[in-house]
């Protein structure tokens, strides 16, 4: 990769704690990268006070995104500096590189270390969380994955091009739901934890978290794959008027297209006319309308939508209509399915036609 332009006499880089919160890890994690790997900055002013250089930055971030994708730190370290490929009469080329520890020193920390009260290192699992990045960190707590923490740390470096990496590989790993339960809901609730506890500081990650995770469902809805049997009839996604949380619909189009099963994704605050005529016009088998608080469920909606018919006269049809989310909790709504979340949507969904929810004759 190019060089990033190195600071000129007269201008100072950035301090370690700078950097550390740039990058979402502690300054103590910045030394001992120093220490163990040679990760350290060019310019140390009065021989004393670090200053971190363009380019020392980038191999900070080549060491995050490596490590963040599991690559030992060590080996990560190595890949970063080569990256970076510094010339020979920069300052960084002429440090020296320390010795490799061995493996029985101190646990060597990584970019999506963890909870300072740890259980016994000895007894946890290799993934075990350990503490890094103080308060820049997201709150993911105990017991998640490698791949979650990985990915919260890419959120709040603001890294771009490791969110998307992080992200295709979790669906490709576990599958769009497994990847959703497991790997992206978590993190994004920490998001959502840290910005209600600290302000308007965090509100960036969890805007750019949210447009990289919708990129990522699209880019899985967008692959071709045939139709199962019995399922050539579209299914329709809608919020409610009013509702303008799509993030979930867009999870649920991007599992229904995993399965073969066709989609049509309408958005946020879809008027009941316009929704009306959608399903005139596509004939679906089903429609599944979200609404994610109380004040934009609307149950003259459903009903409108499951009496719109479609079809030539003697055999037009209704479709079967799916509520979700939290705002029709407690709703009166005969005849209407309600999937209790992700997976038990699919289901419903992906059954085979005798077994999904039934359109009416009109």
């Amino acid at each position: 990769m190019a060089d990033p332009p190195e600071p000129t006499p007269g201008q100072a880089g950035l301090s370690t704690g700078a950097v550390a919160r740039r990058l979402g890890v502690a300054p103590t994690t910045l030394r001992s990268w120093d220490r163990r790997y040679g990760l350290g900055p060019s310019v140390r002013e009065d021989g004393r006070h670090r200053r971190w250089s363009p380019r020392d930055i980038a191999v900070l971030e080549a060491m995050c995104r490596l490590t963040a994708s599991g690559v030992p730190p060590a080996e990560a370290a190595r890949r970063a500096r080569t990256a970076a490929s510094p010339g020979p009469s920069s300052p960084a080329s002429a440090r020296p590189v320390p010795a490799e520890p061995a493996p029985s020193d101190e646990p060597a920390p990584s970019a999506e270390a963890a909870p300072p009260a740890e259980t016994d290192e000895s007894a946890g699992p290799p993934s075990a969380p350990a503490r890094a990045g103080g308060g820049n960190t997201l709150p993911v707590g105990g017991g998640v994955s490698r791949e979650c923490r990985g990915l919260a740390r890419a959120a709040v470096r603001l890294d771009a091009p490791a969110l998307d990496d992080l992200l295709d590989r979790a669906i490709a790993a576990h599958g769009v739901a497994g990847a959703w339960e497991e790997v992206i809901m978590p993190t994004l609730r920490a998001a959502g934890r840290k910005w209600v506890t600290s302000g308007e500081r965090y509100v960036e990650v969890e805007h750019l978290l949210s447009w990289h995770i919708s990129s990522a469902l699209r880019r899985v809805a967008a692959r071709p794959r045939p139709a199962p049997p019995g399922h050539s009839a579209p299914v329709l996604l809608a919020c409610a008027p009013d509702e303008t949380h799509t993030l979930p619909l867009e999870v649920l189009a991007a599992a229904l297209a995993e399965h073969g099963v066709a989609v049509r994704m309408f958005g946020a605050s879809v008027p009941a006319g316009a929704m009306e005529e959608a399903v005139r016009r596509t004939g679906p088998s089903a429609v599944v309308l979200w609404s994610q608080t109380r004040r934009t469920a609307d149950p003259a909606l459903v009903r409108r939508v499951r009496a719109t018919a479609w079809g030539v006269r003697g055999a037009r049809v209704r479709p079967a209509v799916l509520v979700a989310g939290p705002g029709w909790r407690g709703l009166r709504l005969p005849g209407v399915a309600r999937p209790r979340g992700l997976r038990d949507a699919l289901d419903l969904l992906t059954a085979p036609a005798e077994s999904r929810p039934p359109g009416r004759p009109a």
